[in-house]
């Protein structure tokens, strides 16, 4: 499918399917963004439905231009997929919560891993501080939040300690889509 997408060219409406890391495995240096670039993430960050020829129109380039330009960001990985931006309390995902962790000195590939299979984990990232890591999740209501922070978080080896910081109101920054 990814090949009859791209097979469209640039005369085609549809954005360039996120393509697989090189054949190496290996994802090429960062290169500077110019202007148009910039534009460009910008539109798609607000509707990554946008069709070729809307943002051509938009960043003032021709289609196969805005098509090319749109390619390497995928290729270079600046552009990591397309997606929706979901509402957790309409999908039933009511509460929210960031949870701190402290974890064993040089675990964090393990708890990593551990963590991506947790039901709702949402986002985490390695951090400096009183804390090792910082887990975002979405459930559906504090009993759920309960059962994954004392029976699946404290069944970990690896995890020392936690804390949670329940989300009572979130904004989310990006553009509006």
């Amino acid at each position: 499918m990814a090949s009859e997408q791209m097979a469209d060219g640039p005369e085609s409406g549809d954005l360039p399917v996120v393509a697989a890391p090189a054949p190496d495995g290996e994802i090429p240096p960062p290169r500077p963004l110019d202007a148009i670039d910039q534009d460009i993430l910008r539109m798609l960050q607000a509707d990554g439905r946008a069709s070729i020829r809307s943002v051509a129109e938009r960043v003032h380039v021709s289609r196969a231009n805005a098509y090319a330009r749109i390619n390497r960001l995928v290729e270079d990985g600046v552009i990591r997929g397309f997606g929706a931006r979901v509402d957790h309390e309409r999908a039933g995902q009511g509460t929210s919560a960031y949870i701190t962790l402290k974890i064993v000195q040089n675990s964090w590939r393990t708890v990593r891993e551990q963590l991506r299979e947790l039901p709702g984990a949402a986002h985490m990232s390695l951090v400096g501080g009183d804390f090792d890591v910082l887990l975002l999740v979405h459930v559906a209501d504090n009993r759920a939040l309960r059962e994954l922070v004392f029976t699946r978080l404290h069944a970990l080896p690896d995890i020392l300690s936690t804390r949670t910081l329940l989300v009572f109101e979130e904004e989310n920054l990006e553009p509006p889509g």
